[in-house]
């Protein structure tokens, strides 16, 4: 593909693939003009998909399994300071989407390490595509172990079990190498991202019906919960069980709530590569595409915390399926509603593995144009070592503590700031924009250091933590 650019009156061929231009180390980009009449030139590519597969594609990045983890969230947190914190990390989500699009609209390019390279050189380079490649195999991870110990659970219920007897396919560890290979592999081999936006569809369907089920167990399940069927469940006395819900709480798992809140946000690494492949690209449009799907998934956060919450408590669990589990281990709706997660999940990861292959392809082959080899040979590496990662980590809990403490920060607040502060030249550092540029810098950094020190604190005195899925 060929795409025309005039930089300064002078006719000018780049050749891409892919959204990967040949020439990205030595482009000169185009900026703004000051008085906004000159329409920005783009050296990447402009996509073919769709407004509406856009805000399908950009609403599965941001779901994530912490959605299995808000009740608890909430429980540590009552339900108006959770509606608070919740509030606040959207709007800053979207802020911080605000200053990424900004940043691109200058620079003339729509890729997170290039933006990193014209702020910071190849030190950004490198640090934005390792951000954000760390990132996102902790997110792949945490979705891979959601099938690792849900999908026997689900073969066990199917064939009325409830205990495992040793077969091959109640292995948690050959399932994940099954539906790596059998789902994930071929739907991470397409070459567009665009094209997955009929499984982002069918995935946020998926998570829809788990929405809608957790709000008619509310309903269902009688409370307090001291028996539900011919099942007994051993919970708290009546008085007990409504005097721990509360509206405001602070404790010390309180804390873990905001990294959780965070992490459940973080879309920010697919919002260039799904801006690139948009169909009539403007950063407004971008920037409705992002809302949308920050408010889609805000309502659905919202609504699967509250009705989990005031389903169970103070007994909430980190894993919300659990609890109903318990209630009653082969209720077919709760077996539907598990596969329907599983299918979801599943589904993601092929979306969050796009923009690790761009940007491994920035930074180790930014002058090569697209190749199959190279292109399927990144997704089968990443896929193995992720692989590797789930089956020998007993407990990823910790790992994906620090990974989301350290990454999340740095993808929403600190990098999007920093890169604001330093492409917008026409704008001093005094004016109004670069000091909130600079403050959601900084509080991303007192953020990050806030909540490694908790962690490793909760450590140190081996209390229990919060968890935000698997």
């Amino acid at each position: 593909m060929e795409l025309q650019r005039i930089p300064n009156g002078n006719s000018e061929k780049i050749h891409l693939e892919n959204g990967i231009f040949d020439e990205a180390e030595q482009e000169e980009f185009l900026p703004h003009k000051p008085n906004g009449m000159k329409k920005i030139h783009f050296t990447d590519s402009e996509g073919k998909t769709s407004f509406g597969m856009s805000v399908f594609n950009l609403s599965n990045a941001i779901m994530g399994s912490g959605v299995l983890g808000l009740a608890y969230a909430m429980s540590n947190t009552g339900i108006v300071l959770f509606l608070c914190l919740l509030t606040c990390i959207a709007v800053l989500s979207s802020y911080s989407i605000h200053l990424l699009l900004t940043c691109a609209g200058v620079v003339g390019i729509r890729a997170f390490e290039q933006l990193g390279k014209r702020a910071f050189g190849k030190t950004g380079k490198v640090l934005s595509a390792a951000t954000i490649t760390v990132h996102n195999i902790g997110g792949m991870s945490t979705y891979l172990f959601i099938v690792k110990y849900e999908l026997p659970l689900v073969i066990q219920a199917f064939l009325g079990q409830h205990t495992s007897s040793g077969e091959w396919y109640f292995n948690g560890n050959n399932l994940i190498i099954i539906v790596s290979i059998c789902i994930i592999l071929p739907l991470a081999l397409m070459r567009h991202l665009g094209y997955l936006g009929y499984t982002s569809g069918l995935s946020l369907t998926c998570m829809v019906f788990f929405l809608i089920s957790v709000i008619y167990k509310k309903f269902n399940i009688p409370c307090p919960l001291e028996t539900y069927g011919n099942h007994s469940v051993n919970f708290t006395t009546e008085e007990d069980y409504y005097s721990n819900c509360f509206l405001m709480l602070f404790v010390f798992q309180t804390v873990y709530t905001v990294p959780i809140l965070a992490f459940a946000f973080v879309c920010h690494p697919e919002v260039l590569p799904i801006y690139t492949e948009l169909r009539n690209p403007t950063q407004k449009r971008m920037q409705a595409i992002a809302n949308v799907s920050i408010f889609a998934m805000f309502t659905m956060y919202l609504l699967t915390a509250t009705f989990g919450y005031l389903t169970f408590y103070a007994n909430v669990e980190a894993e919300l399926l659990h609890m109903y589990s318990k209630v009653d281990p082969l209720d077919t709706l709760i077996l539907c509603v598990r596969l329907a997660v599983l299918m979801a999940v599943t589904l993601t990861v092929p979306v969050v593995l796009f923009p690790i292959r761009r940007a491994l392809l920035q930074l180790l082959f930014p002058k090569k144009p697209f190749h199959w080899v190279r292109h399927t040979s990144i997704a089968v590496c990443l896929l193995f070592i992720v692989n590797l990662f789930v089956i020998f980590v007993p407990n990823i809990r910790d790992i994906f503590g620090i990974i989301g403490a350290t990454t999340a920060p740095s993808v929403i607040f600190i990098l999007p700031g920093l890169f604001y502060i330093r492409i917008i030249k026409d704008k001093p550092m005094t004016s109004r924009s670069k000091i909130q540029a600079a403050c959601f810098a900084a509080f991303g950094f007192i953020f990050m250091v806030m909540s490694l020190t908790f962690i490793i604190l909760d450590w140190v005195n081996g209390e229990s933590r919060s968890g935000g899925g698997h």
